[in-house]
């Protein structure tokens, strides 16, 4: 009888401690998987950003290429002419036949040429820190702006121009032009890079879907796009200091859609309002002057 009280003992500890490890384990196994699923999400969001860096890098690697070919033709050109008008004017001098002025003229062609030379030299410096300047403006504004969904806010480079797309759904509410205060915080964190760049000049574009709108005081789309334009331009004045004589406000209306307004997702894309980082074509109008 004892022996049995002994045995009985002996199982009931065994099953209870088997019973409080196994909860442990269970969940050390949950907090296990959660942490896993966390993890997982952000190696999914770093890869997504890593594929969007790497598009616009071959974007602007292509473009580079196709100037950089040009270039080099352009170049070929040059280096054939000066060849041929330097050998050209060796064999002129050495059988005499032309005159010291002529010699001088074509000399001075020489010369010319060499200024051409130069002149692409001097563009093709000019484009490459173009490139330079606005991959840091983009990668700064990335920065600032930090993790916020690609759907809300997208900013990229296009034929050497910086654009910044931000969705109707985060800077307004439906059929109104008064900007949201989450909306307010996001623009004041682009303000913030475009403050540093006081050289800088850009447009705010108010862009709507094809659906036909009314509400008094505004007759159509055209007047909801330009409201939603300068309700964003006066806040970067007022609020956030930028100079009022680099910003330009348009309306587009639904007249330039990035997709098709036959969808729900199309129209959602389609509304939206862009900056765009106006290029500085003056400084390109004095290296043409230069020529």
């Amino acid at each position: 009888m004892k022996l049995n009280h002994i045995l009985l003992l002996a199982v009931s500890s065994v099953v209870f401690f088997s019973c409080v490890s196994s909860k442990k384990f269970k969940n050390a196994q949950t907090a296990a998987q959660a942490k896993y699923d966390s993890l997982n999400n952000v190696y999914a969001k770093l890869q997504s950003d890593l594929r969007a860096c790497n598009d616009q890098t071959a974007d602007c690697n292509s473009k580079k290429a196709a100037l950089q070919t040009q270039i080099d033709a352009l170049t070929k050109q040059v280096e054939f002419l000066k060849e041929n008008n330097t050998q050209a004017l060796k064999q002129l001098q050495d059988l005499s036949v032309i005159s010291s002025s002529q010699a001088e003229s074509i000399k001075k062609s020489l010369e010319n040429i060499g200024a051409k030379d130069s002149y692409i030299q001097n563009l093709q410096s000019e484009l490459a820190r173009k490139d330079s300047l606005n991959m840091a403006l983009v990668m700064n504004l990335k920065g600032a702006i930090g993790n916020l969904d690609d759907k809300d806010i997208n900013i990229k480079v296009d034929k050497g121009v910086v654009y910044i797309d931000i969705s109707d759904k985060l800077l307004f509410k439906s059929g109104s032009y008064d900007v949201t205060q989450k909306a307010k915080e996001v623009l004041g964190k682009v303000a913030a890079v475009l403050k540093n760049q006081p050289d800088i000049e850009f447009m705010v574009e108010g862009h709507t879907d094809n659906v036909k709108f009314s509400k008094p005081p505004l007759l159509d789309n055209w007047d909801l796009s330009v409201k939603r334009a300068t309700s964003v331009v006066r806040i970067l004045q007022n609020q956030y200091g930028l100079d009022p004589t680099h910003i330009a406000a348009a309306g587009r209306s639904e007249y330039k859609p990035v997709a098709d307004n036959s969808t729900d997702e199309g129209r959602a894309a389609n509304r939206r309002t862009r900056i765009v980082i106006l290029p500085q074509l003056d400084q390109f109008f004095k290296l043409l002057e230069k020529k």
